[in-house]
C-alpha cells in the first residue's frame, strides 16, 4: 500500500504545478463547486495510477487542481463508494494520496436523507459528528506508522474551528444552516421506515452512504475536517416518499450554490 501511495502521488506531481494544502470530496449532485476553479488541469480517474474508477451517475470521476479563490485546491470530482463493490483501502486511497502531496485540510459533501424532524429537503447541515455502522473500518489491518497512529482519537474528528468559521460565513449571507450528526451506512438502497427510526434512535440527523470511511483516515493521518452535507431526502415518520437518484441529483444540484459559496469563503 505505501507503494502505491508513492507511485500514485509521484505521477500526481508530474501534473500538478502548484502544492495545494486544501483537498475536496464532492459528493452525488455537488460536482459543479469545480465550475468555480480557475487555472485548473483535469486528471481523469482512468489515467491515474492505482486510482479506483467511479461508477456512480452524477460521479463525474476527474481530479481537478487548480484555485478556488485566491488558494491552491485539489478536488475530487466524484467518490468511491464501499457499495460499489470497493474494500475500503480502495474507497480511501485518494485521502492517503492527497497527505502524500501535502494536504492537510480536507472539505467533503454528500447528498443525505434527513431524520431529525426539524429538517426540511434542500437543508445545508454542517456535520458535527459522525457515527460508523460500516462493516468494515477503513483502518483495519495492519498499521503503518508512516501513515498514522494505530488508534487515533476522533474526539474532535470533525474540526470545530472549520465548523465555527461555516457558522459564520453563513450567518454573513443569511444562509439557512443546520447541524448534525452524520450516520454512514453500506446502501445502496435508501433505507426503511424502520431504519429511519433507528438512525434517529441512535443519535442521527441524517443517513448517507460514503463520508464516514474518507474522515476516519484523514483524521488517521492527521488531516482536519469539515463536511457537508444536502437534504435531500426525509426519512422522517410522516415525510417519507419516494425517492430516486435522480431526484436526490436535482436537489443536491438546486442547493448547490448556497454550498459552494461557503465552501469557497472556508477556503479563503
Amino acid at each position: 500500500m505505501l507503494q502505491k501511495i508513492q507511485e500514485t502521488a509521484d505521477f500526481l506531481r508530474t501534473k500538478i504545478s502548484t502544492n495545494p494544502k486544501t483537498g475536496i470530496i464532492l459528493g452525488t449532485g455537488l460536482g459543479n463547486l469545480v465550475t468555480q476553479i480557475t487555472d485548473k488541469t483535469e486528471i481523469p480517474y482512468q489515467t491515474i495510477p492505482n486510482f479506483p474508477v467511479s461508477t456512480v451517475e452524477g460521479h463525474s470521476g476527474k481530479l481537478i487542481v487548480g484555485k478556488l479563490g485566491n488558494v491552491d485546491v485539489l478536488a475530487m470530482q466524484g467518490r468511491f463508494h464501499y457499495y460499489e463493490g470497493y474494500d475500503m483501502k480502495d474507497v480511501t486511497f485518494p485521502v492517503r494520496v492527497m497527505k502524500a502531496l501535502g494536504i492537510d485540510t480536507l472539505l467533503v459533501s454528500n447528498a443525505s436523507g434527513g431524520v431529525d424532524p426539524n429538517f426540511e429537503i434542500g437543508d445545508l447541515m454542517i456535520i458535527t459528528d459522525h457515527i460508523n455502522l460500516f462493516p468494515e473500518h477503513p483502518l483495519r489491518g495492519k498499521n503503518f506508522p508512516e501513515l498514522g497512529t494505530r488508534f487515533p482519537d476522533m474526539s474532535d474528528a470533525y474540526s470545530k474551528e472549520l465548523i465555527e468559521k461555516a457558522r459564520q460565513i453563513a450567518a454573513k449571507h443569511k444562509i439557512k444552516v443546520v447541524e448534525g450528526v452524520y450516520v454512514g451506512t453500506t446502501g445502496p438502497t435508501f433505507e426503511t421506515p424502520a431504519e429511519y427510526r433507528y438512525f434517529r434512535a441512535i443519535g442521527g440527523d441524517a443517513v448517507g452512504m460514503s463520508t464516514v470511511p474518507e474522515v476516519i483516515v484523514a483524521n488517521h493521518a492527521g488531516i482536519r475536517c469539515f463536511g457537508i452535507s444536502i437534504i435531500t431526502d426525509l426519512g422522517v415518520p410522516g415525510k417519507i416518499v419516494e425517492v430516486s437518484h435522480e431526484e436526490v441529483q436535482q436537489i443536491g444540484n438546486s442547493v448547490q450554490p448556497l454550498m459552494t459559496l461557503i465552501m469557497k469563503e472556508l477556503i479563503n
